[in-house]
């Protein structure tokens, strides 16, 4: 059956555009296509776009909001899926074998949409349940068993550009993935909203609860850390640097600590560093540091121009 309200075969007249954004474009466009002409290179058009980010707002009509997000993409080349993965210690799994009201309260209380189900270890998870499969059981009272629901979960390694992974993700319309180490054990778990987050920044739904602040200043001048953290932000907000670890390759604070004692180390332990940071362990869960007191050297204060005078005379 034809649809009674065709088209009509005449076009729509264009919307009138104003003169600046319609400039704008028509440069932006301009420099694009000098760019990409045949053979196209992606370095070149790379630059294009951090120039025109550097460009006042004036000049390029781009907002900081804008700016952030295109510098966001930008980066997202250089970002691995390891980069973005949520660790194995975080992880939040079920296994299969467990009654069904062990895995809906798991999702109550976490407030996630899916988790991972495993059997006997999480080195063998063997797929996902998304809650929505759950639902209809709970509403029609019928009995079910974790493995009637699975669906199937992707495996990738960290090393997989999380760009690529995101195109992937939205092609297969899958929006999570387990990522495995070397060995075939899980190193950790990404999801779509982590690869997005990358671009758009931290997204908060509404069963999101505001926590504490990752850092927190007290007025002793001692530093209130979130384990988690990692030590690149860590640095990046305090200033502080951390001496890398001889032959070791860590990405958290928590990780940071760990290794430098050498040992999982217990709370209210004392770990000092040659930097002249000691680290007080505050809070543990299970084997992980879940948060950190981190005291800072003291620097002893610049005499005074008076004080400096007294000591000359004595």
């Amino acid at each position: 059956m034809n649809d009674s309200h065709a088209a009509p075969t005449t076009s729509a007249p264009a919307l009138p555009i104003p003169e600046e954004p319609r400039s704008l474009w028509r440069d932006i466009w301009r420099r694009a296509i000098h760019v990409i002409s045949p053979p196209a290179d992606a370095d070149a058009l790379r630059e294009v776009v951090e120039d025109l980010m550097e460009e006042p707002l004036s000049e390029s009509g781009i907002s900081p909001a804008e700016r952030m997000l295109l510098a966001n993409i930008i980066k997202l080349r250089e970002r691995r899926v390891g980069d973005c993965m949520v660790p194995r210690a975080d992880i939040v799994a079920v296994d299969v074998s467990a009654p069904i009201r062990e895995l809906v309260d798991e999702m109550t209380t976490n407030g996630y949409s899916r988790i991972p189900i495993y059997r006997g270890t999480l080195d063998d998870v063997i797929g996902f349940v998304h809650v929505k499969d759950i639902v209809p059981c709970l509403a029609q009272g019928r009995a079910c068993i974790i493995a009637d629901l699975l669906r199937p979960v992707m495996y990738v390694a960290p090393s997989m550009p999380a760009s690529r992974l995101l195109l992937q993700m939205r092609h297969t319309r899958q929006h999570m993935a387990m990522v495995i180490d070397e060995f075939g054990g899980i190193d950790g778990l990404v999801s779509i909203e982590d690869l997005v987050e990358e671009i758009v920044g931290e997204i908060d739904d509404e069963h999101d609860e505001p926590g504490a602040p990752p850092i927190i200043a007290r007025a002793d001048g001692t530093l209130l850390a979130d384990a988690r953290l990692t030590i690149e932000a860590f640095e990046h907000q305090t200033g502080l640097h951390l001496p890398p670890l001889d032959g070791q390759d860590v990405d958290t604070l928590g990780g940071y600590v760990a290794h430098l004692a050498g040992r999982v180390p217990m709370v209210g332990e004392n770990i000092a560093s040659e930097s002249g940071l000691s680290f007080d362990v505050l809070e543990m869960k299970q084997s992980r540091i879940n948060r950190l007191r981190i005291r800072t050297p003291r620097r002893v204060p610049e005499p005074t121009a008076a004080e400096v005078r007294a000591q000359i005379k004595a």
